[in-house]
Protein backbone atom coordinates (compact mmCIF):
# COMPACT_ATOMS: atom_id res chain seq x y z
CA UNK A 1 0.00 0.00 0.00
CA UNK A 2 1.79 3.06 -1.11
CA UNK A 3 0.76 7.02 -1.48
CA UNK A 4 1.72 6.87 -4.81
CA UNK A 5 -0.70 8.75 -7.37
CA UNK A 6 -2.87 9.77 -3.98
CA UNK A 7 -4.57 13.16 -3.30
CA UNK A 8 -3.77 15.32 -0.46
CA UNK A 9 -6.54 13.67 1.59
CA UNK A 10 -5.97 10.05 0.39
CA UNK A 11 -2.58 10.53 1.80
CA UNK A 12 -3.38 12.02 5.47
CA UNK A 13 -5.71 8.81 5.88
CA UNK A 14 -3.17 7.14 4.87
CA UNK A 15 -0.56 8.31 7.34
CA UNK A 16 -3.26 7.90 10.05
CA UNK A 17 -3.75 4.18 9.56
CA UNK A 18 0.30 3.83 9.51
CA UNK A 19 0.26 5.55 12.47
CA UNK A 20 -2.26 3.44 13.98
CA UNK A 21 -0.62 0.17 12.94
CA UNK A 22 2.99 1.32 14.09
CA UNK A 23 1.75 2.09 17.78
CA UNK A 24 -0.58 -0.91 18.09
CA UNK A 25 2.20 -3.17 17.36
CA UNK A 26 4.54 -1.38 19.41
CA UNK A 27 2.05 -1.31 22.44
CA UNK A 28 1.01 -4.89 22.16
CA UNK A 29 4.51 -5.92 21.81
CA UNK A 30 5.64 -3.86 25.20
CA UNK A 31 2.64 -4.64 27.03
CA UNK A 32 0.97 -7.94 25.60
CA UNK A 33 -2.14 -8.09 23.07
CA UNK A 34 -4.51 -8.72 26.27
CA UNK A 35 -3.10 -5.75 28.20
CA UNK A 36 -2.82 -2.79 25.76
CA UNK A 37 -6.01 -1.20 25.42
CA UNK A 38 -7.90 0.94 22.40
CA UNK A 39 -7.65 3.39 24.59
CA UNK A 40 -4.06 3.82 24.48
CA UNK A 41 -3.42 2.96 20.70
CA UNK A 42 -5.63 5.88 20.04
CA UNK A 43 -4.53 8.30 22.65
CA UNK A 44 -0.75 7.54 21.36
CA UNK A 45 -1.84 8.81 17.76
CA UNK A 46 -4.04 11.57 19.25
CA UNK A 47 -7.27 10.38 17.08
CA UNK A 48 -10.94 8.94 18.76
CA UNK A 49 -11.80 5.75 18.81
CA UNK A 50 -14.53 6.64 16.58
CA UNK A 51 -11.10 7.50 14.00
CA UNK A 52 -9.65 3.95 14.95
CA UNK A 53 -12.81 2.10 13.59
CA UNK A 54 -12.73 4.09 10.77
CA UNK A 55 -9.60 1.79 9.58
CA UNK A 56 -10.20 -1.73 11.44
CA UNK A 57 -12.73 -3.46 12.81
CA UNK A 58 -11.17 -4.63 16.12
CA UNK A 59 -7.69 -4.99 17.99
CA UNK A 60 -7.17 -8.17 15.97
CA UNK A 61 -7.47 -6.55 12.66
CA UNK A 62 -5.24 -3.61 13.28
CA UNK A 63 -2.62 -6.10 14.94
CA UNK A 64 -2.16 -7.99 11.97
CA UNK A 65 -3.09 -5.21 9.50
CA UNK A 66 0.93 -6.25 7.63
CA UNK A 67 -0.61 -9.60 6.80
CA UNK A 68 -3.81 -8.61 5.58
CA UNK A 69 -2.41 -5.51 3.37
CA UNK A 70 -0.04 -8.42 1.73
CA UNK A 71 -3.28 -10.41 1.08
CA UNK A 72 -5.06 -7.53 -0.20
CA UNK A 73 -2.67 -6.97 -2.60
CA UNK A 74 -2.09 -10.43 -3.65
CA UNK A 75 -6.26 -10.57 -4.40
CA UNK A 76 -5.98 -7.20 -6.32
CA UNK A 77 -3.41 -8.66 -8.57
CA UNK A 78 -5.02 -11.33 -9.00
CA UNK A 79 -8.03 -9.54 -10.68
CA UNK A 80 -5.92 -7.28 -12.93
CA UNK A 81 -4.12 -10.90 -14.46
CA UNK A 82 -5.81 -11.02 -17.72
CA UNK A 83 -7.81 -14.42 -18.68
CA UNK A 84 -4.83 -17.17 -20.00
CA UNK A 85 -4.71 -18.47 -23.07
CA UNK A 86 -6.07 -21.45 -24.47
CA UNK A 87 -3.96 -24.79 -22.79
CA UNK A 88 -1.98 -22.11 -21.00
CA UNK A 89 -1.32 -22.88 -16.99
CA UNK A 90 -2.88 -20.20 -14.84
CA UNK A 91 -2.74 -18.86 -12.86
CA UNK A 92 1.02 -18.80 -11.56
CA UNK A 93 0.28 -17.76 -7.65
CA UNK A 94 3.87 -17.90 -6.68
CA UNK A 95 4.76 -15.06 -9.18
CA UNK A 96 1.17 -12.87 -8.08
CA UNK A 97 2.87 -13.41 -4.66
CA UNK A 98 6.24 -11.77 -5.82
CA UNK A 99 4.35 -8.98 -7.44
CA UNK A 100 2.15 -8.40 -3.93
CA UNK A 101 5.36 -8.66 -1.93
CA UNK A 102 7.33 -5.83 -4.15
CA UNK A 103 4.10 -3.81 -4.23
CA UNK A 104 4.12 -2.92 -0.36
CA UNK A 105 5.49 0.20 1.20
CA UNK A 106 8.57 1.44 2.79
CA UNK A 107 8.95 -0.53 6.23
CA UNK A 108 6.19 -2.94 5.07
CA UNK A 109 8.78 -5.90 5.95
CA UNK A 110 9.77 -4.61 9.47
CA UNK A 111 5.79 -4.23 10.50
CA UNK A 112 4.97 -7.56 9.02
CA UNK A 113 7.73 -9.39 11.10
CA UNK A 114 6.81 -7.57 14.98
CA UNK A 115 3.01 -8.43 13.84
CA UNK A 116 3.99 -12.49 12.60
CA UNK A 117 5.50 -12.43 16.37
CA UNK A 118 3.44 -11.11 18.13
CA UNK A 119 0.61 -13.62 16.53
CA UNK A 120 2.72 -16.57 16.99
CA UNK A 121 2.73 -16.17 20.94
CA UNK A 122 -1.48 -14.99 20.84
CA UNK A 123 -3.72 -17.59 20.76
CA UNK A 124 -6.42 -15.18 19.72
CA UNK A 125 -4.75 -13.47 16.55
CA UNK A 126 -3.42 -17.27 15.02
CA UNK A 127 -7.35 -17.85 15.32
CA UNK A 128 -7.60 -14.51 13.46
CA UNK A 129 -5.16 -15.21 11.14
CA UNK A 130 -6.21 -18.66 10.48
CA UNK A 131 -9.97 -17.06 9.54
CA UNK A 132 -8.58 -14.76 7.39
CA UNK A 133 -5.96 -17.34 5.18
CA UNK A 134 -9.18 -19.41 4.77
CA UNK A 135 -11.16 -16.32 3.32
CA UNK A 136 -8.46 -15.63 1.32
CA UNK A 137 -8.16 -18.77 0.06
CA UNK A 138 -11.62 -19.68 -0.74
CA UNK A 139 -11.44 -15.83 -2.61
CA UNK A 140 -8.75 -16.82 -4.77
CA UNK A 141 -9.53 -20.12 -5.70
CA UNK A 142 -13.39 -18.79 -6.96
CA UNK A 143 -11.57 -16.43 -8.50
CA UNK A 144 -9.26 -18.14 -10.69
CA UNK A 145 -11.75 -21.01 -11.04
CA UNK A 146 -13.73 -18.55 -12.78
CA UNK A 147 -11.29 -16.92 -14.78
CA UNK A 148 -9.33 -20.08 -15.99
CA UNK A 149 -12.35 -22.45 -16.34
CA UNK A 150 -10.25 -25.08 -13.99
CA UNK A 151 -11.07 -27.63 -11.58
CA UNK A 152 -11.43 -26.56 -8.52
CA UNK A 153 -9.92 -29.18 -6.55
CA UNK A 154 -6.50 -28.97 -8.31
CA UNK A 155 -6.59 -24.98 -8.05
CA UNK A 156 -7.61 -25.66 -4.48
CA UNK A 157 -4.71 -27.73 -3.96
CA UNK A 158 -2.21 -25.69 -6.12
CA UNK A 159 -2.60 -22.75 -4.07
CA UNK A 160 -2.51 -24.39 -0.82
CA UNK A 161 0.80 -25.60 -1.97
CA UNK A 162 2.32 -22.37 -2.90
CA UNK A 163 1.00 -21.28 0.40
CA UNK A 164 2.76 -24.11 2.31
CA UNK A 165 6.24 -23.14 0.59
CA UNK A 166 4.88 -19.09 1.70
CA UNK A 167 4.90 -20.04 5.33
CA UNK A 168 8.08 -21.65 5.46
CA UNK A 169 10.09 -18.94 3.78
CA UNK A 170 8.60 -16.74 6.60
CA UNK A 171 9.08 -18.89 9.05
CA UNK A 172 13.07 -19.05 8.11
CA UNK A 173 13.27 -15.23 6.72
CA UNK A 174 11.58 -14.78 10.47
CA UNK A 175 14.62 -16.90 12.27
CA UNK A 176 17.32 -15.17 10.14
CA UNK A 177 16.16 -11.75 11.02
CA UNK A 178 15.46 -12.46 14.86
CA UNK A 179 18.98 -13.44 15.13
CA UNK A 180 20.61 -10.65 12.90
CA UNK A 181 18.60 -7.85 14.47
CA UNK A 182 21.25 -5.80 16.68
CA UNK A 183 23.85 -6.34 13.08
CA UNK A 184 21.53 -5.96 10.38
CA UNK A 185 18.36 -3.90 11.79
CA UNK A 186 16.61 -7.62 11.31
CA UNK A 187 13.95 -7.07 8.39
CA UNK A 188 15.81 -7.12 4.74
CA UNK A 189 13.65 -7.66 2.37
CA UNK A 190 15.80 -9.13 -0.15
CA UNK A 191 16.49 -12.00 2.41
CA UNK A 192 12.38 -12.99 2.18
CA UNK A 193 12.39 -12.57 -1.49
CA UNK A 194 15.60 -15.25 -1.76
CA UNK A 195 13.92 -17.87 0.62
CA UNK A 196 10.51 -16.95 -1.51
CA UNK A 197 12.67 -18.11 -4.81
CA UNK A 198 14.32 -21.11 -2.78
CA UNK A 199 10.74 -22.72 -1.44
CA UNK A 200 9.00 -22.54 -4.62
CA UNK A 201 12.29 -23.52 -6.56
CA UNK A 202 10.99 -26.79 -4.68
CA UNK A 203 7.63 -27.18 -5.73
CA UNK A 204 8.33 -28.89 -9.23
CA UNK A 205 10.09 -31.91 -6.97
CA UNK A 206 7.28 -31.72 -4.59
CA UNK A 207 4.68 -32.45 -7.30
CA UNK A 208 6.82 -34.81 -8.96
CA UNK A 209 7.49 -36.55 -6.19
CA UNK A 210 3.85 -36.98 -5.43
CA UNK A 211 3.15 -38.03 -8.99
CA UNK A 212 5.74 -40.68 -9.02
CA UNK A 213 4.16 -41.87 -5.68
CA UNK A 214 0.66 -41.94 -7.07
Amino acid sequence: MTDTGLTLRERKKLRTRRALVEEALRLFTERGFGEATLDEVVAAVEVSQRTFFRYFSSKEDVALAPEKELWAAYVAEMERLPPPAEGSPWPRFEEVLFTAVAGMADGWERRFLVSRALCDRTPALVAHSLRHCAEVTDRVVALAGRRSRGDELRIRLTLELMLAAWRWAVHQWSAEAAASAAAHGGADREALYARMREAFAALPGVVALVTERG
